[in-house]
């Protein structure tokens, strides 16, 4: 394949990437409008974020394996119809069930676009060191996502309602079948094997239960699932061990660089979930801030994505792999640390852009994941790293979302019927009952809420980063 058409695959990828967190971006500064026009619960405002990793986290290997079967190509241009065609049945969405349910369709598009834009990567690029700098590219690429997304969201709020952060979607995906359909060349195993069914249900299976387990803790039905889900992909990885066609080949684990970008792209996404979603409710709910201010307000975050992104490859090439990625998740850490220290904007800014700038070295996660990975297998090591950002999603604002949610209760303590149900819940029954005291209230718990949260993730950004620097050879370089 030619140089040109290389990088204009990427350009493809990349811009498929994009639309899909710029549509995650997009959501978390739509929420609080959301919420007001069809007054859902917290937990199902939970789901209305959760429901699209749940399901995309339980389809990745399925639809991964079927991509390398089927053809990569082929899955990413139907995952475009299906992302866009998702996206537009938010017109007929009068309730917050009926959001969840597109947010579940959308998991499922979403399935078939992010490993495969990985997994074609690993194929286009077959060059160590392009391959680095391709997936720098696609990493800078998620952090220009995350800078969009709260600006369009914000400006499609200003003039419109929160269905336009749905249906922007539907152009941009029209113009990424069309492009795709051009540029992309096909790409799959040439001996994929046997199709799996019994593999494909204990994964499928396992996950979903796994991930609503997480989402009930503490309840005795929760940690019923949680067994049973672990149990499951038990029996799932001793199936794959035991077959010479696995549907996902686990020995990829026995490479240490691959569970160290595996661990760091799981920990960091477990951390920084709530984190950030937390930021944003606080620039609207606490500051004041319309969409398209707050979006404006969260850019430091992108700023330091784009600026780390880029810089990770080179830097690794200079002073290790292991450097970059550990010091990068220990940076991220240190930013998620300053937020306690002052809830001032100035500081949180500077926090921000250190955890974007530290999280800009994951691009040498995936270089470790993607690089150590043969060809034929590529859309496992696409499917286990997407796995690892969907499932830290998912526990991260379960868990992490969940700390914020007692501690902000505990803080607001006797209150209105209601009002501990989120800040959002609270401020509104303020402004309906006449007692700006109450909001006045619920906004001091929730920035002590929302500091403390910022603390025990900052803590688990410097674990991932000790782990990560021990599991990693010492003159690892995967992009050589």
């Amino acid at each position: 394949m030619s140089a040109a058409r290389r990088w204009g695959a990427l350009a493809v990828l990349s811009a498929s990437l994009l639309v899909v967190v710029m549509d995650l971006t997009i959501l978390t500064i739509a929420l609080p409008d959301l919420a007001a026009d069809l007054r859902p619960s917290a937990t199902q405002q939970l789901w209305i974020i959760d429901s699209y990793s749940l399901v995309l986290a339980g389809l990745l290997v399925t639809v991964s394996a079927l991509a390398d079967r089927w053809g990569r190509r082929r899955m990413l241009l139907a995952g475009f119809v299906v992302f866009g065609g998702a996206s537009a049945l938010v017109l007929v969405a009068r309730s917050a069930e009926v959001v969840v349910a597109v947010r579940a369709l959308l998991g499922v598009g979403g399935a078939m676009i992010m490993p495969t834009t990985l997994s074609l990567i690993r194929s286009v690029f077959t060059d160590p060191r392009e391959r680095a700098t391709a997936l720098g590219v696609w990493s800078a690429v998620a952090a220009l996502g995350a800078a969009v997304g709260p600006i369009v969201g914000g400006l499609l709020l200003e003039h419109s309602g929160w269905r336009a952060a749905f249906l922007v979607n539907v152009p941009c995906m029209v113009v990424a079948l069309v492009a795709g359909a051009l540029v992309l060349p096909e790409a799959r195993d040439p001996r994929p094997g046997r199709w799996d069914l019994v593999g494909t249900a204990l994964s499928i299976a396992g996950m979903v239960l796994v991930v609503w387990a997480v989402k009930h803790i503490g309840d005795p039905a929760g940690v019923a699932a949680f067994v049973a889900g672990l149990a499951l992909l038990g029996r799932f990885v001793l199936r794959c061990l035991r077959r010479t066609d696995p549907l996902l080949d686990v020995r990829l684990f026995r490479n240490r660089p691959f569970t160290a970008g595996v661990v760091a792209a799981f920990g960091s996404t477990a951390a920084l979930a709530a984190a950030l979603l937390l930021l944003a409710q606080w620039l609207q709910l606490v500051l004041g801030q319309s969409p398209l201010e707050s979006g404006v307000h969260l850019l430091p975050v992108a700023a330091g994505g784009l600026v780390g992104s880029p810089l990770a490859p080179a830097l690794a090439a200079r002073i290790g792999a292991r450097a970059v990625l550990a010091g990068g998740l220990a940076v991220g850490g240190a930013g998620l640390l300053l937020v306690p220290v002052s809830t001032r904007y100035p500081v949180v800014a500077v926090a921000m852009f250190l955890v974007g700038a530290g999280t800009g070295a994951l691009a040498i996660a995936s270089a470790m994941i993607m690089g150590g990975t043969p060809p034929e297998r590529a859309g496992n090591a696409a499917a286990v790293e997407e796995t690892a950002y969907d499932l830290g999603n998912v526990i991260g604002v379960a868990v992490l979302g969940s700390v914020a949610a007692s501690l902000y209760r505990d803080g607001l303590g006797a209150a209105a019927p209601g009002a501990g149900e989120s800040l959002g819940a609270a401020v509104e029954i303020a402004a309906q009952t006449g007692q700006p005291a109450l909001a006045e209230r619920a906004r001091d718990a929730f920035v002590t809420a929302m500091a403390d949260t910022s603390l025990v993730a900052g803590l688990i950004m410097l674990v991932v980063a000790v782990v990560v620097f021990t599991l990693v050879d010492r003159d690892l370089d995967p992009t050589r």
